[in-house]
C-alpha cells in the first residue's frame, strides 16, 4: 500500500513539475512577445522623434514660457490648431525623403527652377543661422546661472565647438540614439504642471476655446509660437534624416551613389508612426511649458520673462521643500536648455548643410565619415560658427530667442508652399504622393502662417492698429 501511495505521489509531483514548467515557458513566451512588441516600437522611433525633440529647442522653450508668463492660459487653444498642421507638414517631408531618396534641395534642383532652389536654400540658411546664434546664447546665459563668473562669449564659443565636434566625430547611429534620450529633459515641465495643482477644467477649457481678444504684442507671441513649432529647419532635416535612416536599413545602395529607395506601404506606415510619436512629444511638451509658466509665473505676478532667472523660477514647485530649492530649479532649467540646445544646434547646422550640399552637388550625409564628406561637415562647422557671431552683437538672449521664432514663421511661408507642390507632384512621388489629408494640412499651415505674418506686419504700420 505504501508503495502505491509513493507511486501516486511521484506521479502527481511529476505532473505538477510539468505544469509548472509549461506555465513558466508560457510566461517566458508572453514576456518575450511583449518585449518584441516594445522593441519593435522603439526601433520605429527614429528621425521623427529626433525632429520632434529638436522642435522644443531653447527658442521654443523661451517662446512658450513667455506666452505662459504674459498671457497665462489664454494661448493654449493654439496647440490643438497647430498639432495637425505640424503633423501633416512633417509627415509630408518624411514621405518625400522616403520615396525619392533625396533631400528637399536636391529635389528642387532636379525638378524646379534655379530661382526657387536658391530662394529656398537661402531662406533656410538664414533662419537656421539666426536660430543657432540664439540657441548658443541661451545655453551660455543659462550656464551663467550656475557659474556667474564665467564669460558669456567664452561659453558660447565652448558650446559651438562641442556641437561641431559631436557631429563630425560621433557616428550617426550613436549620435541619433543620444539625441533621442536628450528629449527626457522636457519632462520637468509636465511634472511641475501637476505639482502646482492647477484647475484642469479651466486648462482644458482654454485649450479648446479660442481667445480672439488679440493685440499686437499677443500677435507677436502667437506668430512666434507658430514659427517655433512649424520651423523651416525641421523641413530639410526630417526629409534628409529619413534618407539617412534608409541608408542605415540598406534600403538605398551607396556603393555607386544614392539609388532609388526600396519602399512599401509598411515602411510608409512606420514613418507615419515615427512622425506621430515625435510631433506628439513636441506638442505635449510645449503645452505643458505654457501651463507650468502660467501657473508659477503669471499667477504670482511675473508677467514677463526678462532673463533666465525668471524662466528658471517656473520649475521651483518641482523642488519645493528641498534645501536651496532656487538653486536646484536653476540647475534643472539649465540642464533643460543645454540639453535641448545640444540637440537643436546640430540639427540646425545639419539642416543648412544638407540644403547647401544638395544645391551645389557636394557629397553629403551623416552616414559618411569626415574624410568622405569634408565639404558637408565643413558647412556644418561654418553654419555653427556663423550663428555664434550673433552673440558678439550684445543682443538680449531672451528677446533673441523669441525674435528667432518669429523669423522662422516668416521664412516658413514660401517653404510650406514648396513642400505642398513637391508632395503633391505625381512625377516625383508616384503612387506615394500625399493624401488629401496631408495636402489639406500642409496648405492650411501655409495659409495660416501667411495670414498671421501679414497681419503682424500690418500691425506695425502706423494708423492700421
Amino acid at each position: 500500500m505504501s508503495n502505491l501511495y509513493t507511486w501516486l505521489n511521484d506521479l502527481v509531483g511529476t505532473h505538477q513539475k510539468k505544469d509548472r514548467a509549461v506555465v513558466r515557458e508560457q510566461n517566458i513566451a508572453h514576456a518575450h512577445k511583449r518585449y518584441n512588441r516594445f522593441n519593435r516600437f522603439i526601433r520605429i522611433l527614429g528621425p521623427g522623434v529626433v525632429t520632434g525633440a529638436a522642435d522644443d529647442d531653447p527658442s521654443g522653450i523661451a517662446t512658450y514660457s513667455q506666452a505662459g508668463a504674459i498671457y497665462g492660459l489664454r494661448l493654449l487653444w493654439m496647440f490643438p490648431l497647430m498639432f495637425p498642421l505640424l503633423l501633416a507638414v512633417q509627415e509630408s517631408c518624411a514621405r518625400i525623403g522616403a520615396v525619392t531618396g533625396d533631400g528637399l534641395a536636391a529635389i528642387l534642383k532636379r525638378h524646379y527652377s534655379k530661382k526657387l532652389l536658391v530662394g529656398a536654400v537661402l531662406l533656410a540658411a538664414i533662419a537656421n543661422t539666426v536660430n543657432i546664434g540664439a540657441d548658443l546664447g541661451a545655453m551660455a546665459a543659462t550656464t551663467r546661472l550656475l557659474f556667474p563668473k564665467a564669460e558669456y562669449v567664452s561659453l558660447s564659443i565652448l558650446f559651438a565647438l562641442v556641437c561641431v565636434i559631436l557631429q563630425i566625430f560621433v557616428p550617426y547611429r550613436q549620435y541619433a540614439r543620444f539625441l533621442k534620450w536628450l528629449a527626457i529633459v522636457l519632462f520637468a515641465y509636465p511634472i511641475t504642471a501637476f505639482l502646482v495643482r492647477e484647475d484642469w477644467g479651466s486648462i482644458f477649457m482654454h485649450t479648446f476655446t479660442p481667445n480672439f481678444q488679440i493685440n499686437r504684442e499677443m500677435l507677436y507671441i502667437m506668430v512666434g509660437m507658430l514659427g517655433t513649432t512649424i520651423s523651416p529647419y525641421l523641413f530639410f532635416w526630417n526629409t534628409s534624416e529619413v534618407v539617412e535612416d534608409e541608408v542605415n536599413e540598406h534600403r538605398i545602395g551607396i556603393s555607386s551613389g544614392i539609388g532609388k529607395p526600396v519602399i512599401s506601404r509598411r515602411f510608409i506606415r512606420k514613418i507615419r508612426l515615427d512622425t506621430i510619436a515625435g510631433m506628439s512629444l513636441a506638442t505635449i511638451s510645449a503645452w505643458f511649458i505654457v501651463i507650468a509658466c502660467a501657473a508659477v509665473l503669471n499667477a504670482h505676478g511675473i508677467t514677463k520673462i526678462d532673463n533666465p532667472q525668471d524662466a528658471a523660477a517656473a520649475l521651483e514647485p518641482l523642488v519645493h521643500g528641498f534645501p536651496n530649492s532656487g538653486l536646484i530649479a536653476k540647475i534643472l532649467f539649465s540642464v533643460g536648455i543645454i540639453g535641448t540646445g545640444l540637440l537643436a544646434v546640430p540639427v540646425l547646422a545639419g539642416s543648412s548643410s544638407y540644403a547647401i550640399s544638395e544645391a551645389f552637388g557636394i557629397r553629403e550625409g551623416l552616414y559618411r565619415k569626415f574624410g568622405k564628406a569634408r565639404g558637408f561637415y565643413g558647412i556644418i562647422a561654418i553654419a555653427t560658427l556663423a550663428g555664434l557671431i550673433i552673440n558678439f552683437l550684445g543682443i538680449d538672449p531672451i528677446q533673441a530667442l523669441i525674435f528667432t521664432a518669429v523669423f522662422n514663421a516668416i521664412a516658413a511661408v514660401p517653404l510650406l508652399f514648396m513642400i505642398y507642390r513637391v508632395g503633391n507632384n505625381a512625377e516625383i512621388m508616384g503612387e506615394y504622393k500625399n493624401s488629401k489629408w496631408s495636402n489639406t494640412g500642409v496648405l492650411a499651415a501655409f495659409l495660416l502662417m501667411s495670414i498671421a505674418t501679414l497681419v503682424l506686419f500690418a500691425s506695425f504700420i502706423p494708423g492700421l492698429h
